[in-house]
């Protein structure tokens, strides 16, 4: 009696993990609809789903889904980054430094993933050779990729911009902005098959299935024969080549390098992690469930601003941390136990 009674808890369980997370997708979308948004500029001909606002809404949604795919992974082998919101802030002030000083989109695209590569390595280096515990030293880098990006905007916080001197190019807005396939831009179009590549690398790939083994068991992967430092080091670099990927995307969608436009971001991501149901404890998630969690983001982003105070925001968000982080506890609860 007692097993068929665990055997139904951990049916019930199951189910609510598998689909709770499109249930508060759809909750939310719903209840922006019936909120009046003709008040702000950004949904000021209409509807919370109509073309234009879903638009807006997955241009402004292409950083965090591109970031929060490789967080996934990272945070599945139970380890984290708290530096991409900074290292995307800084990706985006040297994409448009090389734009503004006469660089053509590919140049200054692969030259800002080469940096991508360098700053997750980075990570890696103070994480797995260095021992680093990873809150510290992705912390230390937090503050040292956001200075960098501080120190090459030549007016502080105001960004790197067009001026009398030197103009900014019209295409560097056509990336986020120019609708190419489907009345999508081609950022989303790029972060959808960047979405596909990692959920491919997830489910039939060794980075994947390696990346679950060192997070539900280090020791074990260890002999069972898994580099364990040159698969976390891998993972970082991902993390950082997406982190300079969404700075791209950033800087193409506000026409500027903005120092700040990345704060947030680690928070973003660990709620968007948690949300689609991946163990803080590492071990198991899913890179599909957490681009969920990211459009849920974007979707109470967006909304909130058109019914509470900006200030009030950050609370709002804190809140739902709290509340994904709970819910991620009770979820995988009979994991860690086990």
């Amino acid at each position: 009696m007692t097993q068929k009674k665990l055997c139904r808890s951990t049916d019930w369980r199951r189910t609510i993990k598998n689909v709770y997370i499109y249930v508060v997708l759809v909750l939310i979308v719903v209840i922006f609809s019936v909120v009046k948004l003709d008040q702000v500029k950004l949904f000021g001909r209409g509807h919370f789903l109509s073309p234009d606002s879903i638009t807006n809404l997955l241009r402004m949604a292409v950083p965090i889904m591109t970031v929060s795919g490789g967080f996934t992974l990272l945070m599945i082998s139970e380890y984290i980054d708290l530096s991409v919101g900074s290292a995307m802030s800084l990706s985006a002030v040297v994409f448009s430094w090389l734009v503004l000083n006469g660089f053509s989109f590919i140049p200054a695209f692969l030259m800002t993933m080469v940096m991508g590569v360098l700053l997750g390595a980075i990570n890696g280096f103070l994480v797995m050779k260095l021992r680093i515990t990873p809150v510290i030293a992705t912390l230390v880098t937090l503050n040292l990729y956001k200075g960098a990006a501080l120190l090459i905007v030549p007016d502080g916080i105001s960004g790197i911009k067009s001026t009398d001197i030197q103009q900014m190019p019209s295409w560097i807005s056509d990336y986020a902005r120019q609708k190419v396939l489907f009345g999508l831009p081609a950022s989303f179009v790029v972060a959808l098959v960047v979405i596909a590549i990692l959920v491919v690398l997830q489910r039939k790939t060794l980075i994947g299935k390696y990346s679950a083994a060192i997070g539900g068991n280090r020791t074990a992967a260890e002999l069972s024969g898994i580099n364990v430092v040159k698969m976390v080091w891998l993972l970082y670099i991902i993390v950082g080549i997406l982190a300079a990927m969404a700075g791209i995307a950033r800087a193409s969608y506000m026409s500027l390098g903005d120092p700040l436009s990345g704060d947030g971001m680690e928070t973003d991501c660990i709620i968007a992690v948690l949300l689609g149901g991946t163990a803080f404890t590492g071990g198991e998630g899913s890179v599909a469930k957490t681009i969920i969690g990211a459009l849920i983001i974007m979707c109470m982003t967006t909304g909130l601003m058109t019914v509470i105070d900006p200030y009030y925001q950050t609370f709002a968000k804190s809140v739902v941390l709290i509340l994904a982080v709970t819910l991620n506890h009770l979820l995988v609860r009979q994991k860690v136990s086990a």
